[in-house]
């Protein structure tokens, strides 16, 4: 068995990338695959995405980002 002061810069790097890949992989998995939303759920994103005036005031991401202080 190879140890790490036994490998080169290159194998290190592809060592290294391999654990970032593998950690990214699993800390972005979406941990709600699989799983279904109940109908009421679903019928009241649908009226969201219809009506989104509905819930309250839209305000444009531009007027925000002005309101913080923020270049847009």
């Amino acid at each position: 068995m190879q140890t790490l002061k036994d490998l080169t810069i290159d194998e290190f790097k592809a060592v290294v990338g391999e654990i970032i890949e593998e950690k990214l992989r699993e800390l972005l998995v979406d941990p709600d695959v699989g799983l279904t939303l109940r109908p009421e759920i679903k019928a009241r994103l649908r009226q969201q995405l219809e009506n989104p005036h509905l819930e309250g005031e839209c305000v444009p991401a531009a007027e925000v980002a002005r309101l913080r202080g923020l270049e847009w």
